[in-house]
């Protein structure tokens, strides 16, 4: 069995909104956010006809796509297999029910009731955040403690190195090329994109919601 999650709790609530907050987008990597969120919102229609009868947010649908398809629409959202057939990587065998090949829209309903996000309710910045953490895995928190995931936060100045090259395998050189999924929503919270269910409360005037990291 997968090991426990970890426990949601006020500290961990209070480290995902501090680290929001403080996010800041590399140089590098704005254009690329750019066209990533850019495609997000093309497709939003598609997010929101699986999100809505789920009851859940169609822009972390969004965010998932990404990071676990690079947002094909050919691909499993539980893990970026492809759609001709049932998962061959964990989770393996899904969808159970139905023949391939699967359309994106069922898989990505499977994907998301096997992880039990449609019986998630608390949409806060802090509780999306634990849950796109836990949606990759705790192997970082519990083993690499001093490395932030960088399935939240490659991209920005919260990360620089360290990753899982495969399953079980570390590295401390290694580097992570996605986006990580609090950068998207950083940028898409600037657009008025996201609506969390307990605001981020940032000045705006003197601090843009998104703010890139000095060269």
């Amino acid at each position: 069995m997968p090991p426990a999650a970890i426990k949601f709790t006020g500290l961990l609530r209070e480290e995902y909104q501090r680290l929001f907050d403080t996010c800041q987008v590399r140089p590098d990597k704005a254009a690329e956010v750019e066209k990533v969120v850019g495609k997000i919102e093309s497709n939003r229609n598609r997010y929101e006809a699986v999100g809505e009868p789920l009851q859940i947010p169609w822009w972390l649908i969004a965010v998932i796509h990404n990071m676990e398809a690079s947002l094909s629409f050919k691909a499993h959202l539980h893990n970026g297999d492809p759609l001709s057939r049932r998962t061959v990587n964990e989770p393996a065998g899904r969808p159970k029910e139905g023949h391939p090949p699967f359309s994106w829209e069922v898989s990505a309903t499977d994907a998301l009731t096997y992880d039990r996000i449609d019986q998630w309710q608390d949409w806060s910045l802090p509780a999306v955040l634990y849950k796109l953490e836990g949606y990759n895995g705790w192997g970082y928190r519990r083993y690499h403690p001093e490395v932030l995931s960088p399935y939240l936060w490659s991209g920005s100045n919260h990360y620089r190195s360290g990753k899982y090259v495969k399953d079980g395998r570390w590295s401390d050189t290694a580097g992570s090329a996605q986006l990580g999924a609090a950068v998207l929503l950083r940028r898409m919270a600037e657009k008025n994109l996201v609506a969390f269910t307990q605001p981020v409360e940032v000045d705006t005037v003197s601090a843009p919601l998104l703010r890139y990291a000095p060269r």
